[in-house]
């Protein structure tokens, strides 16, 4: 009884949303019959289909909510979440969500920073398109590559990858709970960007979705829609299922490290040799610096603290050679080193011992906490004074971080048109902003903490657009409200122009082809032309 009780009450909840969302549609059967009439009978869709009612909401919607800002009683919540674990699924909630003029959001991992993937900012109903059981990793050793499904996350890829060698490997970000989904159409970096570029150099192929409900191979979708979808981020053109990927050579060995230096340790003057160097050192190294607010050592003084964390695809003493020449400054020696296999990397630059089994990389579960972000990109080295003017005002704040993470290599080497990641040749270094916080009352304060740290950097960081990386999603750019064209386009410009620069019109024209109706949006979608 209780049972039918809760059925009944999600049944009329479910009602209630449609209706308002469309007045047209007088009864949820008509939604939820167009999902299984289009859907692989073979693979039915009931049991993929999740209410509010129903137990497993809760833990599914919570389960890839990777931001507690967006996981509060005050979070609009998806009237509906399918859980697809079949491709129809995807056609049929493409095809009904269109049919029925209702709002679909695509979620593969949930670390889409300002949640846009499974929260609306507009108050308007929506459902969410859950990617999580659609994560086969295929590895073809033969042929160095991988047919990699959406809902996987980065540490299954590298597990399995991993498996079948000990000498490939795939060039993606430090954080094995990402979604492949989101990382790759975005265009993901990792530590190997300066040696094999970011995660859209090395796609060769993809299925997706489109607005009619097809399934569509790079060959049926053309050239145009599939750069699109390698960097300009696979949300705003259809539901990207799976990329066949190229798995790259690691050495048996890499060697990593990481050292901190406070300011009363010369963290200054490291800083500003590092910047000098790091985007043109070999391209196997790739030195990230995080800056952080710690207590000094003298008193209660607060001081700076740069971290410089590294990897290199060699041995030590190669590395210590290069380092020993071209950065003296950091002084490095062999006891900061670990020389140690690519996949236990992995875990060393997630803070996870190292000789920690790698079947900890399969784990789906993660802390979460309160957080936001913010990125800028630094096109000239900033001088001492620059460095301590910036020091002084991280020390007032306290609470926001910075990471450094460098450029050049094969970075420079790819042109800026050939993928929407347009943010290439003539760029030193990456800049990711960052406040974490375990308390919602803690909210509005560290977010404006955050963007004050922003604000003052200005004048050391690109400008005419000041550019910023589209996987860092950051509401403070821009949202677009999709009211009207016009407006609609105004305001996905003013985001747009930022993520993608000189790319940004060329993928509007490719959105304008291949979805005219706008049918898959959110808050910093590309939008149609007008």
């Amino acid at each position: 009884m209780k049972h039918s009780r809760t059925t009944l009450l999600a049944l009329i909840f479910f009602v209630v949303i449609i209706c308002e969302s469309n007045s047209s549609l007088a009864n949820d059967e008509t939604f939820t019959q167009c999902l299984t009439s289009n859907s692989d009978p073979k693979h039915p869709i009931s049991s993929a289909v999740i209410f509010p009612g129903n137990r497993s909401y809760s833990s599914v919607l919570e389960a890839y909510i990777r931001n507690l800002r967006f996981n509060t009683s005050a979070t609009p919540k998806p009237f509906l979440i399918i859980a697809a674990t079949h491709e129809s699924h995807v056609q049929a909630a493409v095809t009904c969500g269109r049919r029925h003029n209702l709002q679909m959001k695509t979620r593969s991992g949930g670390h889409d920073y300002d949640g846009l993937s499974y929260v609306t900012y507009s108050g308007k109903p929506f459902f969410v398109l859950d990617m999580f059981n659609l994560r086969s990793v295929d590895v073809d050793l033969a042929s160095k590559t991988a047919w990699v499904q959406s809902g996987a996350i980065l540490g299954e890829v590298y597990y399995y990858i991993w498996e079948k060698s000990k000498t490939l490997a795939y060039p993606a970000g430090i954080c094995p709970t990402v979604g492949v989904g989101g990382h790759v159409s975005g265009g993901g970096y990792g530590n190997m960007m300066r040696k094999y570029g970011l995660t859209v150099d090395n796609t060769i192929d993809a299925r997706m979705v489109d607005v009619n409900g097809n399934i569509l191979d790079r060959k049926m979708m053309g050239e145009d829609l599939y750069w699109a979808i390698n960097g300009g981020g696979g949300g705003s053109f259809g539901v990207v299922l799976a990329y066949k990927i190229n798995l790259v050579e690691v050495p048996e060995n890499v060697t990593v490290f990481r050292v901190s230096r406070t300011l009363e340790q010369n963290a200054t003057e490291i800083v500003h040799q590092w910047q000098q160097v790091a985007s043109v050192l070999p391209d196997e190294l790739f030195i990230r610096v995080v800056i952080d607010v710690v207590n000094g050592t003298v008193s209660s003084q607060k001081t700076v603290r740069a971290s410089f964390v590294g990897m290199f695809l060699g041995d030590a003493t190669t590395l210590l050679s290069i380092l020993n020449r071209r950065l003296p400054e950091l002084g490095l020696v062999r006891s900061d080193c670990t020389e140690t296999s690519w996949i236990q990397s992995v875990l060393f630059w997630t803070n996870i011992r190292v000789d920690t089994s790698e079947t900890v990389l399969l784990q789906r579960n993660q802390t979460v906490n309160y957080l936001k972000r913010k990125s800028d990109y630094v096109r000239e080295p900033i001088s001492r004074t620059g460095l301590e003017s910036i020091w002084k005002k991280m020390i007032e704040l306290e609470i926001p971080t910075m990471a450094f993470n460098p450029y050049g290599g094969m970075m420079g080497r790819v042109p800026s048109t050939a993928t929407p990641f347009p943010y290439r040749a003539g760029n030193l270094w990456k800049i990711q902003y960052g406040a974490n916080w375990r308390e919602d009352r803690l909210t509005n304060r560290y977010m404006e903490l955050t963007r004050e740290l922003y604000r003052f950097m200005t004048p050391y960081v690109s400008k005419n657009p000041r550019q910023s990386y589209f996987n860092y999603r950051d509401v403070d750019l821009g949202i677009n409200s999709h009211d009207g064209v016009v407006r609609s386009y105004v305001e996905g410009e003013r985001y747009g122009k930022k993520y993608f620069n000189g790319n940004f019109e060329r993928l509007v024209k490719i959105k304008t082809r291949v979805d005219s109706g706008n049918f898959f949006r959110n808050e910093q979608s590309i939008p149609v032309k007008p």
